[in-house]
C-alpha cells in the first residue's frame, strides 16, 4: 500500500488543540501541506495555542469527536487524505471519572477507524501512550512489553491500539500507531487537577507556593521535549508500517526528584519541597527502548533536559499572569 506523503495533502488532527496535537499542527504546516483541518472540544486544549496556525490558515472546527456526526461533518465538507488523532483526556482525570476516561480513548478511534474503513481518508496515525505498558516489567521497554495499564486512562489506551490493529488485519487499512512516553515543554496545562507535574511545580514557585514531591521521589519517568516529539512523529510517517507501534522515546530516565530539584535549579528557588503521599496507581519506573525508532529514522539529536525545562519556565512566565 503506497502512503501519501504529508506534502500536498489535507490533514486532520483531531485533538489539535492540546498540548502534543498543537506542536504537531505547528510543525506539519511547515510541510508544505495542502490544508490542515483541526477538530477539538477544548476539554483541555485552547484556542490560544493554534494562534500562529489559525494566522496561517488553518481551520478549526469545535466540536467533539466522540460524536460519529461531527466528523462525518468534517469528511463531507472536506476531502481529507491523512488523520492524526492526539485527542485524549489526562491520566489525573481518570482519577475523577474513570469511565469517561477511558471511552474517549476508545470511542474517538473507533469513529475515525469506521471512516477509515469506509474509505473516507487514506492514512491514520494514532497517538497512543506508555502509560499503556503500566511499571516496568523489564528495561529498556520495548514494544513487545506487555500492555499491562494501571490507570483508565492507561487502559482506554491499551484497549483502543489493540482496536487499530485489529482493524488493520480485518479490512487492511493503513493506519499506525506511536507511542510517546512522558512529554513535557511549552503548552502543557499548568492550571488544576489535570496540571502536568513540571507546569505544576513552575507555576506554584512563580506564585511563591510550596512545591511538592508525591511518594519518595525516585519513581522514574522518560521524558521527551514535545517538539522532538512531534519531529520524531513526522520523521516516522513515511517509514512505519501498517499496523505497527513505534515508541517515541529519547531514553532519558529521570527521577521525579531529579525533575524537582532541576526546576528548583533553574527559577533559583530557595524554601521547601513538601513530602506528599503517593498517588494511587502511578507506574514506578519507564524508560522506553529507543532501538526501533533508531532504526527507522535514525540517531536523533534530543532537547537538553535543562534547556527543554528553561524554555518551559519561560512559557509559563509569559502565560501565568494571562
Amino acid at each position: 500500500m503506497k502512503r501519501l506523503p504529508l506534502e500536498n495533502s489535507t490533514i486532520l488532527i483531531v485533538g489539535g488543540a492540546g498540548f502534543i496535537g498543537s506542536h504537531l499542527v505547528d510543525h506539519l504546516l511547515e510541510e508544505k501541506t495542502k490544508e490542515i483541518i483541526i477538530i477539538d472540544n477544548l476539554f483541555t486544549g485552547t484556542q490560544n495555542n493554534l494562534t500562529s496556525a489559525l494566522a496561517k490558515n488553518a481551520i478549526l472546527y469545535i466540536d467533539n469527536a466522540e460524536n460519529q456526526e461531527a466528523l462525518n461533518y468534517i469528511m463531507e465538507k472536506h476531502t481529507i487524505d491523512i488523520v492524526f488523532n492526539c485527542a485524549t483526556k489526562p491520566l489525573n482525570y481518570s482519577f475523577m471519572n474513570p469511565a469517561d476516561a477511558f471511552l474517549t480513548n476508545v470511542i474517538v478511534l473507533k469513529n475515525l477507524l469506521e471512516l477509515q474503513r469506509k474509505e473516507l481518508f487514506h492514512t491514520l496515525c494514532h497517538f497512543s501512550s506508555s502509560e499503556a505498558y503500566g511499571s516496568s516489567q523489564y528495561q529498556p521497554m520495548d514494544e513487545n512489553h506487555p500492555l499491562d495499564p494501571t490507570t483508565t486512562y492507561a487502559a482506554g489506551k491499551a484497549a483502543a491500539d489493540l482496536m487499530l490493529t485489529s482493524y488493520v488485519k480485518m479490512f487492511n487499512l493503513d493506519a499506525f500507531i506511536v507511542r510517546p512516553f512522558n512529554n513535557y515543554g511549552p503548552r502543557q496545562s499548568f492550571t488544576g487537577p489535570l496540571a502536568g507535574v513540571i507546569p505544576t511545580t513552575i507555576k506554584k514557585i512563580l506564585a511563591d507556593e510550596t512545591p511538592e514531591i508525591h511518594g519518595t521521589g525516585q519513581q522514574t519517568r522518560d521524558y521527551i521535549y514535545v517538539k522532538d516529539t512531534v519531529d520524531m512523529v513526522v520523521k516516522l510517517y513515511p517509514l512505519i508500517p501498517s499496523g505497527d507501534t513505534v515508541n517515541i522515546t529519547t531514553d532519558q530516565q529521570l527521577s521525579i526528584q531529579y525533575i524537582i530539584e532541576t526546576i528548583i535549579d533553574e527559577m533559583n528557588y530557595t524554601g521547601e519541597v513538601l513530602q506528599k503521599p503517593n498517588r494511587k496507581s502511578d507506574v514506578t519506573s519507564h524508560r522506553g527502548s529507543i532501538k526501533k525508532l533508531q532504526k527507522l529514522i535514525g540517531t536523533y539529536n534530543k532537547t537538553d533536559f535543562k534547556d527543554g525545562i528553561a524554555s518551559t519556565i519561560n512559557w509559563v512566565k509569559r502565560h501565568v499572569t494571562k
